[in-house]
């Protein structure tokens, strides 16, 4: 291999599989809760879709870390 070429990684089509599953996943969980939550006032149903609509975003950084650097962790 040349010097200073970089070879593929299968980490990042890996983690995009993970991004994409698990996105949907969460919104089969939080759809299937969607008829109680349905049944509360809209302002009881706005929180909760507010905070369901950021926390799926939460576990995301270890992956997006691991799929640029192949740790978990930061260094």
């Amino acid at each position: 291999m040349a010097r200073g070429s970089i070879e593929p990684s299968w980490r990042k089509p890996a983690g995009a599989l993970g991004i994409v599953a698990w996105v949907f996943a969460w919104v089969i969980l939080v759809a299937s809760f969607s008829g109680w939550i349905g049944r509360l006032h809209i302002l009881a149903q706005l929180p909760i879709y507010v905070i369901t609509g950021i926390v799926w975003i939460l576990p995301l950084g270890g992956v997006l870390r691991w799929m640029e650097t192949g740790r978990w962790r930061r260094a």
